[in-house]
Protein backbone atom coordinates (compact mmCIF):
# COMPACT_ATOMS: atom_id res chain seq x y z
CA UNK A 1 0.00 0.00 0.00
CA UNK A 2 0.45 3.46 -0.31
CA UNK A 3 2.44 5.37 2.31
CA UNK A 4 0.67 7.19 5.10
CA UNK A 5 3.17 10.01 5.00
CA UNK A 6 2.34 13.05 2.57
CA UNK A 7 5.97 13.29 1.71
CA UNK A 8 7.07 9.72 0.90
CA UNK A 9 3.54 9.25 -0.69
CA UNK A 10 3.81 12.28 -2.74
CA UNK A 11 7.31 10.71 -3.84
CA UNK A 12 5.79 7.29 -5.12
CA UNK A 13 3.19 8.77 -7.16
CA UNK A 14 6.25 10.64 -8.71
CA UNK A 15 8.00 7.73 -9.32
CA UNK A 16 5.36 5.93 -11.18
CA UNK A 17 5.35 8.71 -14.00
CA UNK A 18 1.20 8.52 -13.83
CA UNK A 19 0.19 11.65 -15.23
CA UNK A 20 -2.86 13.02 -13.03
CA UNK A 21 -2.70 10.06 -10.66
CA UNK A 22 -3.36 10.51 -6.85
CA UNK A 23 -3.04 7.43 -4.49
CA UNK A 24 -5.89 6.38 -2.46
CA UNK A 25 -5.77 5.36 0.93
CA UNK A 26 -6.67 1.42 -1.18
CA UNK A 27 -3.94 2.69 -3.58
CA UNK A 28 -1.38 -0.53 -4.19
CA UNK A 29 2.42 -0.91 -5.41
CA UNK A 30 2.98 -4.66 -6.32
CA UNK A 31 6.35 -5.79 -5.26
CA UNK A 32 7.72 -6.03 -8.05
CA UNK A 33 8.93 -2.53 -8.26
CA UNK A 34 11.46 -2.99 -5.12
CA UNK A 35 14.35 -4.04 -4.92
CA UNK A 36 14.83 -7.47 -2.96
CA UNK A 37 17.48 -5.31 -0.12
CA UNK A 38 14.26 -2.95 0.31
CA UNK A 39 12.37 -5.32 2.19
CA UNK A 40 12.73 -6.18 5.78
CA UNK A 41 12.66 -9.92 6.32
CA UNK A 42 13.78 -10.44 10.16
CA UNK A 43 9.95 -10.55 11.43
CA UNK A 44 7.50 -13.20 10.41
CA UNK A 45 5.99 -10.68 8.31
CA UNK A 46 7.45 -9.32 5.41
CA UNK A 47 7.63 -5.55 4.98
CA UNK A 48 9.43 -2.50 3.19
CA UNK A 49 11.82 -0.41 4.97
CA UNK A 50 10.82 2.93 6.30
CA UNK A 51 11.44 5.31 3.06
CA UNK A 52 11.90 3.25 0.31
CA UNK A 53 10.99 3.79 -2.99
CA UNK A 54 9.52 2.28 -6.09
CA UNK A 55 12.04 1.81 -8.45
CA UNK A 56 11.95 -0.85 -10.69
CA UNK A 57 9.86 -0.43 -13.96
CA UNK A 58 9.90 -1.18 -17.57
CA UNK A 59 8.61 2.38 -18.77
CA UNK A 60 7.77 2.89 -22.75
CA UNK A 61 10.43 4.66 -23.85
CA UNK A 62 8.53 8.33 -23.67
CA UNK A 63 8.28 8.20 -20.19
CA UNK A 64 12.11 6.93 -19.60
CA UNK A 65 14.27 9.94 -18.45
CA UNK A 66 16.60 11.33 -20.31
CA UNK A 67 20.52 10.57 -19.42
CA UNK A 68 22.43 13.46 -20.05
CA UNK A 69 25.11 13.66 -22.49
CA UNK A 70 28.56 13.92 -22.20
CA UNK A 71 30.28 17.17 -21.90
CA UNK A 72 33.88 16.97 -23.50
CA UNK A 73 34.83 16.80 -26.86
CA UNK A 74 36.97 13.58 -26.44
CA UNK A 75 33.60 12.14 -24.52
CA UNK A 76 31.25 12.53 -27.12
CA UNK A 77 33.01 10.82 -29.97
CA UNK A 78 33.76 8.15 -27.37
CA UNK A 79 29.73 7.99 -27.03
CA UNK A 80 29.29 8.10 -30.57
CA UNK A 81 31.78 5.26 -31.72
CA UNK A 82 30.31 2.97 -28.80
CA UNK A 83 26.78 3.82 -30.41
CA UNK A 84 27.70 3.30 -33.77
CA UNK A 85 29.56 -0.46 -32.38
CA UNK A 86 26.06 -1.01 -30.76
CA UNK A 87 24.39 -0.90 -33.94
CA UNK A 88 27.16 -3.27 -36.20
CA UNK A 89 27.36 -5.70 -32.98
CA UNK A 90 24.00 -7.98 -32.26
CA UNK A 91 26.24 -8.80 -29.29
CA UNK A 92 26.02 -5.16 -27.74
CA UNK A 93 22.22 -4.63 -28.81
CA UNK A 94 21.06 -7.90 -27.14
CA UNK A 95 23.10 -7.03 -23.93
CA UNK A 96 20.84 -3.78 -23.71
CA UNK A 97 17.49 -4.51 -25.14
CA UNK A 98 14.97 -1.96 -25.31
CA UNK A 99 12.43 -2.19 -22.54
CA UNK A 100 8.65 -2.94 -24.11
CA UNK A 101 5.40 -1.71 -23.18
CA UNK A 102 3.71 -4.05 -20.68
CA UNK A 103 6.92 -5.86 -19.60
CA UNK A 104 6.49 -4.85 -16.07
CA UNK A 105 4.51 -7.69 -14.54
CA UNK A 106 3.58 -11.81 -16.11
CA UNK A 107 0.59 -10.89 -15.70
CA UNK A 108 0.16 -8.03 -18.65
CA UNK A 109 -0.86 -8.65 -21.80
CA UNK A 110 1.64 -8.13 -24.58
CA UNK A 111 1.46 -4.99 -26.66
CA UNK A 112 0.65 -6.89 -30.35
CA UNK A 113 -2.38 -9.06 -31.36
CA UNK A 114 -0.14 -11.72 -32.44
CA UNK A 115 1.58 -11.75 -29.56
CA UNK A 116 -1.48 -11.59 -27.15
CA UNK A 117 -2.69 -14.91 -29.81
CA UNK A 118 0.77 -16.61 -29.48
CA UNK A 119 0.32 -16.24 -25.78
CA UNK A 120 -3.13 -17.72 -25.03
CA UNK A 121 -2.07 -20.37 -27.67
CA UNK A 122 1.06 -21.20 -25.42
CA UNK A 123 -1.39 -20.99 -22.35
CA UNK A 124 -3.69 -23.36 -24.09
CA UNK A 125 -1.17 -26.03 -25.03
CA UNK A 126 -0.29 -25.61 -21.15
CA UNK A 127 -3.68 -26.22 -19.91
CA UNK A 128 -4.13 -29.27 -22.60
CA UNK A 129 -0.71 -30.86 -21.27
CA UNK A 130 -1.63 -30.47 -17.11
CA UNK A 131 -5.40 -32.07 -18.20
CA UNK A 132 -3.29 -35.44 -19.70
CA UNK A 133 -1.27 -35.14 -16.47
CA UNK A 134 -4.70 -35.30 -14.18
CA UNK A 135 -6.17 -37.96 -16.11
CA UNK A 136 -3.12 -39.96 -15.70
CA UNK A 137 -2.54 -39.00 -12.50
CA UNK A 138 -6.23 -40.38 -11.49
CA UNK A 139 -6.27 -43.27 -13.56
CA UNK A 140 -2.56 -44.27 -11.39
CA UNK A 141 -4.55 -43.69 -8.28
CA UNK A 142 -7.62 -45.78 -9.39
CA UNK A 143 -4.84 -48.64 -10.07
CA UNK A 144 -3.17 -48.44 -6.97
CA UNK A 145 -6.21 -47.96 -4.91
CA UNK A 146 -7.51 -51.08 -6.42
CA UNK A 147 -4.38 -53.15 -6.29
CA UNK A 148 -4.40 -52.19 -2.41
CA UNK A 149 -8.40 -53.75 -2.07
CA UNK A 150 -7.03 -56.51 -3.91
CA UNK A 151 -4.13 -57.19 -1.54
CA UNK A 152 -6.99 -56.36 1.73
CA UNK A 153 -8.96 -59.13 0.67
CA UNK A 154 -5.86 -61.49 -0.03
CA UNK A 155 -5.03 -61.02 3.53
CA UNK A 156 -8.45 -61.36 5.01
CA UNK A 157 -8.97 -64.64 3.27
CA UNK A 158 -5.55 -66.12 4.22
CA UNK A 159 -6.69 -64.69 7.98
CA UNK A 160 -3.55 -62.58 8.10
CA UNK A 161 -5.31 -59.41 9.72
CA UNK A 162 -7.88 -58.95 12.14
CA UNK A 163 -10.76 -56.71 12.02
CA UNK A 164 -9.32 -53.91 13.54
CA UNK A 165 -6.33 -53.69 11.09
CA UNK A 166 -8.66 -54.20 8.05
CA UNK A 167 -10.65 -51.20 9.06
CA UNK A 168 -7.19 -49.09 9.54
CA UNK A 169 -5.85 -50.26 6.20
CA UNK A 170 -8.82 -49.91 4.28
CA UNK A 171 -9.16 -46.30 5.47
CA UNK A 172 -6.25 -45.28 3.93
CA UNK A 173 -7.34 -46.95 0.66
CA UNK A 174 -10.82 -46.99 -0.28
CA UNK A 175 -12.79 -45.92 2.74
CA UNK A 176 -14.63 -49.03 2.65
CA UNK A 177 -14.61 -51.20 5.77
CA UNK A 178 -13.74 -55.10 4.93
CA UNK A 179 -16.12 -57.72 6.22
CA UNK A 180 -14.83 -60.76 8.03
Amino acid sequence: RFPKDKDVRKKWEVALRREGFTASDYSVVCSQHFKQAEFDRTGQIVRLRDGVIPSLFNFPVHLQKLVKGRATSTSKRAEESLSVASKDSPEMTSSHPQPQPNDDHGYALPATPSAVKAKVNEHLARVESLEREKKNAMSREKRAKTTVKGLLEDLREKNLINEELSEKLASYSSKTKLAF
